[in-house]
């Protein structure tokens, strides 16, 4: 096991872990990224060569009569919006990965709002929470003051972020709270303009080719900051991918795409912006790029 400071002024721990044959099925699926010891990598690569995950993601489009889009929609709106729900969530109702995964998550925003909040008080600032999920930014952003506008392209997500947001932004605090508003929409359906465009875990469900055009039309709505947060992809976390893809378990998963650091500038780039911060969010089964874009 070993320790590492990230960017954010924060430690992370990240460990080795035994082989996958100590976890059962329904704790791996797609999107979960097994962290195995580094002595067995060779050994599963060659497994992994003779796999064919991209048949079942093809499987998986044909199925919902669409491509990533449709597959994201489909899964969210059933059985990933109960798994997701738990993990977003504070039931015991949870295994280890989930757990973990849970963890991860929590960090990822704890950075994000640590990060907003660095450059000043958030009260009246405009902020579109992109992929909001459960609402586990947008609800802690309205407590700060912000006005918050919130998507998903879930209608089961989004119902279920009012719920929260309504049982947790009660009336008769001492900071003004404006309640966010929640609107069923996808990525690329995004209008408006906001000072800060927030998207966290969200690009792992497209390809690089259609995370591009989601980048660009995420900075056309932001004013003065975009954060972003994404699967990293180096041959370590690629592996390891492929890895939970033999293991996709009872319940469907989305396909999973990892993003290359340097490609998500390059889009950043592309329509005028650049990193200002960056930072590497770790946990035992959570790999979380975070970087904060500026208008260069």
């Amino acid at each position: 096991m070993r320790a590492e400071a990230n960017h954010f002024g924060t430690t992370v721990t990240t460990a080795a872990l035994p082989l996958l044959s100590a976890f059962t099925a329904s704790e791996l699926d797609g999107t979960t990224l097994a962290v195995i010891g580094g002595g067995s990598v060779a050994a599963l690569a060659a497994t992994i060569s003779l796999t064919d995950p991209e048949r079942r993601r093809r499987l998986q489009a044909e199925e919902v009569g669409g491509g990533d889009k449709e597959v994201v929609r489909e899964y969210f709106n059933n059985s990933g919006f109960q798994r997701w729900r738990k993990i977003y969530g504070e039931t015991d109702e949870v295994n280890r990965v989930q757990k973990d995964i849970r963890l991860g998550h929590s960090q990822t925003v704890e950075n994000v709002l640590k990060m907003l909040k660095d450059e000043g008080s958030l009260e009246g600032v405009s902020v579109c929470d992109a992929g909001c999920g459960t609402g586990c930014l947008a609800i802690p952003l309205a407590k700060e003051g912000a006005v918050v506008y919130a998507s998903d392209i879930s209608a089961a997500m989004v119902a279920e972020a009012e719920k929260q947001a309504k049982e947790q932004l009660q009336a008769g605090s001492e900071k003004k709270v404006v309640m966010p508003k929640f609107e069923v929409n996808d990525l690329e359906s995004l209008n408006g303009k906001y000072d800060t465009v927030v998207c966290l875990d969200v690009l792992i469900h497209y390809p690089q080719s259609k995370a591009d055009g989601m980048i660009a039309h995420l900075a056309s709505l932001s004013e003065n900051r975009l954060l972003l947060s994404f699967a990293p992809k180096t041959f370590y976390y690629d592996l390891l991918k492929r890895v939970g893809e033999l293991f996709p378990g009872p319940s469907k998963a989305t396909r999973a795409y990892l993003h290359a650091e340097a490609d998500v500038e390059r889009a950043l780039k592309k329509v005028g912006w650049k990193i200002r911060k960056r930072g590497l969010i770790t946990t035992q089964f959570y790999f979380s790029r975070l970087v904060e874009a500026i208008p260069a």
